[in-house]
């Protein structure tokens, strides 16, 4: 009992305040932190420092699928439609087709050209076929790359978790499954896995979305008790009917973030939050999981598995999902060396051992080494292949000051943000010279480290992130009217602006 007590309240808490520490310091040189928090899990294990003693797969597998539930579904809720829409195609196709051509060319050649059995080559191929958007968020936020680019490569890893999920599921099931008929029951029940559960997610999120709209608790904390029970509810009334939960809490998130409705912001913090908290406990939880000493007897395997996925399977599933696309050979090149692997691949190895196959200590191990590689092996070197297929852009840092809409009932009012286009500091049109819409105002201006108060002598410049609060139906217009008053300004030198304007801090003036 004192053991257990020592690790709830020393030990864990040490461990999740090191990976913070380790995260804030390592962040300069772009370290993502599920590798920080996979590397502290390791340090703090049984075959390091031992101060924590944990192999439970079956526990971890059930941990870790609760996990991937709140960060599937904050995958969904932060991917904008108008991104996906501009996308759509490439990306949605690389999330569907190409995970399963990636399964398809990876078990080629685990099996028929490395001679490995039918049944780890199998499992190795759709554990591993999915990238990581955490990972890939992580590295790409300090990219700068061609927003088409950047958002195909971020919807395609925030997409394609699903279908890994689906093909996993379906062939260990496959292979645990005593029935003759086992293999055209699996392709049924994947099919309607893949039919119904988006569905679900359609149809329990509109529920959801009246049920936010018409209660007003005081309690602002309820909502987020709201948003913990209807997650987990849609998860598992899905499953209920054999249907994927995963794709549902998914797609319940894309429709509930491109959905107005009360406390948006203050549900889009939390479930940010909760996202965060589960990716790194899960981290640290797969990393206990893991022997270093047992790599001396698969390394060379786990360094062939990253060959063969990443300078392989990956590109071959670039090239063929991509065709007739018009991204270009530059951009391919690019996507397939992107593909970052990271949670979903650890959290599916655990699935073998969870269900009693003797290959899944190997498996496990496998996917974890190969997961290793790919994080430190491509997260580190994709900046420098972009600026070497000269694909990067002007980079924009992000800002220190930010304004959110907090509602605490059901408004058509919502703030949004749109970024002046290059090149940094020229001079646009003054706020004055703007027709917004009736009802709209700009209630921030934040120009590098400072915050402009918006006048209507204000002029806006190149790189300014403008914050307006409008009505939801003119934000289309609100932009357009931005940008188009910007490219039709004088590009010619201005005289300085008054140097009262730019406050030095985060205090907001008044409006005259």
């Amino acid at each position: 009992m004192v053991l257990i007590m020592d690790i709830v309240y020393v030990v864990a808490p040490v461990l999740l305040i090191a990976i913070v520490l380790a995260a804030v310091w390592l962040e300069r040189w772009s370290v993502p932190v599920i590798l920080i928090a996979l590397g502290a899990g390791i340090l703090f294990g049984s075959d390091v420092l031992e101060l924590w003693h944990f192999n439970d797969m079956e526990l971890t597998n059930k941990v870790a699928n609760l996990a991937l539930v709140f960060i599937l579904y904050y995958g969904g809720f932060s991917t904008k439609r108008s991104d996906f829409k501009s996308v759509a195609l490439p990306a949605a196709g690389l999330a569907t087709w190409g995970v399963v051509l990636t399964a398809a060319a990876t078990f080629g050649i685990l099996h028929g050209w490395l001679n490995w059995s039918v049944q780890k080559a199998l499992l190795l191929a759709v554990i591993i076929s999915s990238t990581d958007a955490a990972a890939t968020f992580s590295i790409l936020r300090r990219k700068p790359l061609p927003a088409r680019l950047s958002s195909t490569v971020q919807i395609e890893s925030a997409a394609n978790d699903p279908m890994a999920i689906l093909l996993t599921v379906a062939v260990v099931e496959s292979i645990t499954s005593a029935q003759q008929s086992s293999w055209i029951m699996m392709v049924l029940l994947f099919i309607w896995k893949f039919a119904a559960g988006p569905f679900c997610g359609w149809f329990l999120a509109k529920i959801a979305l009246w049920m936010f709209n018409r209660l007003k608790p005081q309690d602002r904390g309820h909502y987020y008790v709201l948003t913990l029970g209807i997650i987990s509810l849609i998860y598992g009334l899905t499953e209920m009917i054999n249907a994927s939960g995963m794709l549902a809490v998914f797609v319940a998130g894309y429709v509930m973030g491109n959905s107005s409705f009360v406390h948006k912001q203050g549900v889009t913090n939390f479930s940010s939050a909760i996202s965060t908290v589960f990716n790194i406990g899960m981290f640290a939880l797969m990393g206990l999981q893991v022997y270093p000493h047992q790599w001396k007897e698969i390394w060379l395997d786990g360094i062939l598995l990253f060959v063969a996925l990443s300078f392989l399977a990956r590109p071959f599933a670039v090239w063929l999902g991509t065709m007739g696309m018009g991204l270009g050979w530059r951009n391919k090149l690019f996507i397939a060396w992107a593909g970052l692997r990271g949670s979903v691949p650890i959290v599916l190895a655990t699935y073998p051992a969870a269900y009693g196959l003797e290959i899944g200590s190997e498996v496990f191990n496998l996917v974890f080494f190969a997961v290793l590689l790919s994080i430190a092996v491509q997260g580190s070197t994709l900046g420098g292949l972009a600026r070497v297929l000269k694909l990067t852009a002007p980079s924009r840092p992000m800002p220190l000051f930010d304004v959110e809409l907090v509602t605490m009932a059901e408004s058509d009012f919502d703030l949004m943000v749109v970024d002046m286009p290059d090149p940094k500091g020229a001079i646009g049109p003054s706020i004055a010279e703007l027709r917004l819409p009736a009802g709209s105002v700009i209630v921030l201006i934040t120009r590098d480290q400072d915050i402009v108060v918006p006048k209507g002598s204000t002029h806006l410049q190149g790189w300014d992130r403008v914050t307006v609060l409008a009505h939801a139906k003119d934000h289309n217009t609100i932009r357009s009217v931005l940008l188009d008053a910007f490219s039709a300004a004088e590009k010619e030198e201005c005289a300085p602006l008054d140097g009262n304007e730019a406050i030095k801090g985060p205090m907001l003036a008044s409006s005259e």
